[in-house]
């Protein structure tokens, strides 16, 4: 048995991979991305309620404060025209940052539109791995370039098990392409 047959029996992003049955590899294969989906939305919405209800990383300025921080990172970042585009208004960039979080964590964890959520927290992960950890040395230290890669298996195959998207696609089939009626 050569290893890439090892993954028969799944299904990625709704299509059945040939050979799918109902045996424990192919219920393993169908749900494994579920771990990775549970733990980044929970994350990305911890971390948005965390910002919203955290008054210091809404600050313009002062201990703990976003406004600080982009000050900080300013010159080690590798675009610091983003931080430059933040130190605008940190106030207002906190809050979208915040907002994008909790959409990213909530779409993630219901299932809705979950590969545009997943594109959405690959995003968020790239510009604060561009921005706050860039000179983290060795690279490996810095968390967001990790997240990054986390989100991408879920950009690429969305949110096919216990979602909104996948019971949508289910009526879908069911009823043909008209979604509601």
């Amino acid at each position: 048995m050569v290893h890439a047959n090892r993954t028969i029996g799944a299904e990625l992003g709704g299509v059945a991979v040939e050979g799918s049955g109902a045996g424990l590899r192919g219920q393993l294969a169908r749900h494994a991305l579920l771990p990775l989906r549970l733990f980044l939305g929970a994350t990305f919405l911890y971390a948005g309620i965390d910002k919203l209800t955290n008054p210091a990383f809404l600050a313009a300025s002062g201990a703990g404060s976003l406004g600080e921080m982009l000050r900080q990172v300013h010159d080690a970042a590798a675009l610091p025209q983003l931080v430059d585009l933040a130190q605008q208004n940190p106030v207002v960039f906190g809050y979208a940052i915040a907002a994008g979080e909790l959409a990213v964590g909530l779409g993630t964890l219901v299932g809705l539109l979950g590969r545009l959520a997943a594109l959405g927290g690959a995003l968020i992960s790239l510009m604060l791995w561009i921005t706050v950890s860039w000179a983290t040395t060795p690279y490996y230290y810095g968390n967001d370039l990790a997240y990054l890669m986390a989100w991408l298996p879920l950009v690429l195959a969305g949110t096919p098990m216990f979602s909104l998207d996948a019971a949508w696609a289910h009526r879908r089939r069911r009823h043909g392409t008209q979604l509601f009626g």
